[in-house]
């Protein structure tokens, strides 16, 4: 079987794969963090029921029923896993409704993007992968080596129900030498020339719990109490002028040389490159500015008993993301050094993720390059390797000894900063689906079919 005529398959079902991934944002699979939530069972029997209909075995695993995880496979002949490809089923809440351009969960059509909650993370990855399981499938390829699809419950929240659970309890059914993710795959102008951002690895996440006490009194008598915002001042202020150490030893300072950067990236001179490339490519200058630092930023507050009462407590929640050499010790350090000298707090770390990572040069990343150069005709793609700044699944896959990247297929022609990620009117290209589709099919083909 001819992959040009894969490929052209999927470019005749075009409206199929546009009505599959509206079908899927349809389906509010609303992960809140606090139990109950998620319902990602509900996409799961959808999907299954869509993979059933070209007699692909799928199977919906779980923690609890209403969380499940999906996993489907062609096998090959040999019965080992080839390639996983990965996403997760649910989406993130939406803040204000009212603020959207089209109901949050319609899955409109309009000037050739799709609107809706998870439209872009990450409805599209799994869209685009049931599409290219469907195409190899139904024009009856045979496989080498197995293909797998997992689509996980709770990304969202830290994938305890997910893909966490699969790799503590089912790792054999989702073990493959080769995965491919969220988290990269983003094409970047380099220099004038196409180049994709290939997410290799991921920053770690903790979660930071600050408390500031002072004590309580009448409002009307506030100097009977120590009130606690204004020590909640002086934290946010401290934490504002927070300035982290610079560090260029990530994979991408490497290859800015295809960005037309001449410079050798140093600790001392990297955010005089940063602000030399703001204006002319202000994503790759948001790039380099998060794989160059720790990040520190302060997300969520509450404090206060009532309006006429001085506030004794005051909590500050904040996101904290660490480059590969920074433990939980040096986040300690850090805030220590920010926090001295104010009395009054105290926190604790959640660690939620540690960082993570896989080899760039592999079998992967020429499958990958062949694949992308071969569906949008363009030979001359550079691949940059980069860290994703936001956690993703692939850190359960990658202690399992899985290469693991992060690649959706994006098309170049798309606009990447309308996709709107966990914000208001998130959306995604319909080039970049079809594309998707369409490099997930050729890499399966190109990696596991017999020849």
């Amino acid at each position: 079987m001819a992959l040009e005529k894969l490929l052209s398959d999927i470019d005749n079902n075009q409206e199929e794969l546009v009505e599959l991934h509206r079908s899927l944002v349809q389906i509010p699979s609303v992960n809140t963090g606090f139990m109950p939530t998620g319902n990602e069972t509900d996409v799961c029997e959808f999907a299954k029921e869509w993979l059933d209909n070209f007699s692909i075995d799928s199977q919906i695993l779980g923690m609890v029923p209403e969380r499940g995880n999906l996993i489907s496979r062609i096998p090959g002949s040999s019965g080992n896993g080839g390639l996983l490809f990965m996403s997760h089923t649910d989406v993130v809440p939406v803040e204000n409704e009212s603020k959207w351009k089209f109901p949050p969960f319609s899955a409109s059509v309009y000037r050739g993007r799709i609107y809706g909650r998870g439209s872009s993370d990450c409805k599209v990855l799994l869209a685009s992968q049931m599409m290219a399981m469907r195409i190899i499938k139904q024009n009856s390829v045979q496989l080498r080596d197995s293909l797998i699809l997992a689509s996980g419950s709770d990304e969202e929240h830290g994938g305890t129900y997910g893909f966490k659970w699969l790799a503590e309890n089912h790792p054999d059914l989702i073990y493959a030498p080769f995965a491919v993710n969220e988290g990269g795959g983003v094409p970047v102008n380099a220099a004038g020339n196409l180049a994709y951002l290939l997410g290799v690895g991921e920053k770690g996440r903790l979660q930071i719990e600050i408390t500031v006490r002072g004590s309580s009194s009448h409002a009307s008598v506030p100097w009977q109490g120590d009130n606690a915002l204004f020590t909640f001042n002086r934290v946010l202020a401290a934490i504002e002028n927070y300035s982290a150490n610079r560090d260029v030893s990530g994979p991408i300072f490497d290859h800015l040389s295809n960005f037309a950067i001449e410079d050798k990236p140093t600790i001392e001179n990297i955010d005089e490159i940063i602000q030399g490339v703001e204006s002319s490519n202000p994503s790759l200058a948001s790039i380099l500015r998060a794989s160059s630092r720790m990040t520190l930023t302060p997300t969520m507050v509450n404090g206060g008993i009532k309006s006429n009462s001085v506030p004794e407590t005051i909590n500050l929640t904040c996101d904290v993301r660490t480059l590969p050499n920074q433990d939980e010790n040096y986040v300690r350090t850090q805030l220590d050094s920010i926090l001295s000298g104010i009395d009054g707090v105290s926190y604790e770390i959640d660690y939620m993720a540690i960082p993570n990572s896989s080899i760039f040069n592999s079998e992967l990343t020429t499958q990958i390059s062949q694949a992308t150069s071969l569906v949008l005709e363009s030979p001359e793609i550079q691949w940059i390797p980069s860290l994703s700044t936001g956690f993703t699944d692939s850190r359960f896959t990658r202690p399992m000894g899985v290469v693991t990247y992060g690649f959706t297929g994006a098309h170049p022609e798309d606009d990447q900063s309308k996709n709107n990620m966990h914000g208001t009117d998130e959306s995604v290209g319909i080039k970049s689906l079809v594309s998707g589709a369409k490099i997930m099919t050729a890499l399966a083909y190109n990696l596991l079919a017999e020849n």
